[in-house]
């Protein structure tokens, strides 16, 4: 059963797609709206996979790219999760979504506002609750991770990346230079420190900068400036798992639920 109500969320990467998972989930019709190339990493829970792949399935639901509104109309009514690229506004315009959820995690203003649906959330940085949004929902992570807020701003953009077990920068895979990036290995593998796991323009190695599992990569064929972010490797090795959705994912989306169905059974009514 599909809820009456539609959830554009614009940015298919691992917060947003755990996002469009929980909803869906719990029987609301998520549209997902990208960017033609999209810089996902975590590819494997990653909806905006399906801008590379076509399609993409992550925890028993499924996304697929679209080329209009009307095949998106068609992929929602089976219950799967439309991928369609263009400018969010353009599209919100057209398909008047109920619920715009900002998961670019863009760590600085966004350009969204509060008009462009009856109901607007942000995730992290970037957003007032009151101001730009109605709700933001806390990403750091700590004791606040996945909490609704509903006035003020949510804590800043630390730039450090969570540590497991001690590490923090030591974990992210940076492009060398820049140019078109080819992976050596798959998500999933196992590395061992300085293992070769891509190229840059066919000449550049990249290479593991600790040993653990491919937690993330870059997609065959993207283009990639220097220093940007091309994988994660996770020390914890063969004990996580790479294709299925992350706690603090799991924690955010929760929190995008509470506010959606706060909203959709109580904040609706009254209007």
């Amino acid at each position: 059963m599909i809820a009456k109500a539609k959830v554009l969320i614009v940015g298919g990467g691992e917060m947003g797609s755990a996002v469009a998972h929980r909803l869906r989930r719990a029987g609301f019709e998520v549209w997902i709206v990208e960017v033609d190339k999209p810089t996902c990493i975590r590819r494997l829970v990653c909806y905006a996979s399906a801008c590379h792949e076509g399609a993409v399935e992550v925890e028993g639901v499924r996304a697929s790219k679209v080329g209009s509104v009307d095949e998106a109309i068609g992929v929602a009514a089976k219950g799967e999760i439309p991928v369609i690229t263009g400018e969010f506004k353009d599209l919100a315009q057209r398909i008047k979504p109920d619920v715009l959820i900002d998961a670019r995690m863009l760590k600085k203003r966004s350009d969204v506002s509060r008009n462009m649906a009856p109901l607007v959330i942000g995730l992290g940085p970037g957003f007032i609750a009151g101001g730009n949004v109605d709700v933001v929902i806390e990403t750091n992570r700590g004791h606040n991770l996945g909490r609704v807020i509903y006035e003020g701003e949510p804590e800043g953009h630390t730039g450090e990346p969570a540590p497991v077990m001690g590490f923090t920068h030591q974990r992210v895979v940076r492009a060398p230079v820049s140019g078109i990036f080819k992976p050596a290995v798959r998500i999933g593998d196992m590395v061992d420190v300085d293992d070769v796991i891509g190229f840059i323009d066919e000449v550049h190695e990249v290479r593991a900068p600790i040993a653990g599992l491919v937690r993330g990569l870059a997609a065959q064929g993207l283009p990639v400036h220097r220093n940007q972010k091309i994988g994660d490797i996770d020390p914890r090795g063969d004990s996580i798992s790479a294709d299925t959705i992350s706690d603090k994912g799991r924690a955010v989306a929760g929190g995008v639920l509470e506010a959606v169905v706060r909203w959709y059974w109580h904040d609706r009514q009254e209007d």
